[in-house]
């Protein structure tokens, strides 16, 4: 089975570093360390199965082909879009974030 390739944008990268120091500050190592192995689990299968996120916050925010997939054992949602052979990795925001507000102004 062929794997497209994932490429996280500036804001995703922040994103996941800020989850990540999070984790660590506030529940330790192993739990940040079970984080980083959800979120891989959730590229993996982006990459190879790039339609299996919900396509719900495209319709809502009119973003065609904007998907979501949300991390196993963590209230944390991939947001992406598949460009030919590529994932485009846009946000990882926590489920409790306005998410409109974020995906538009990241500063909200």
């Amino acid at each position: 089975m062929d794997r497209h390739p994932i490429n996280l944008r500036a804001l995703a990268r922040r994103d996941v570093e800020s989850a990540i120091d999070y984790y660590i500050e506030e529940a330790g190592s192993a739990v940040a360390a079970r984080f980083i192995g959800a979120l891989e689990a959730a590229y993996r299968l982006i990459g190879e199965h790039p339609s299996s996120g919900s396509p719900r916050y495209a319709h809502e925010l009119a973003l065609p082909g904007l998907r979501c997939l949300p991390l196993k054992d963590f209230p944390w949602l991939v947001f992406y879009v598949a460009r030919g052979d590529d994932i485009d990795v846009w946000r990882v925001l926590h489920t409790r974030r306005d998410i409109p507000a974020w995906m538009h102004d990241p500063e909200s």
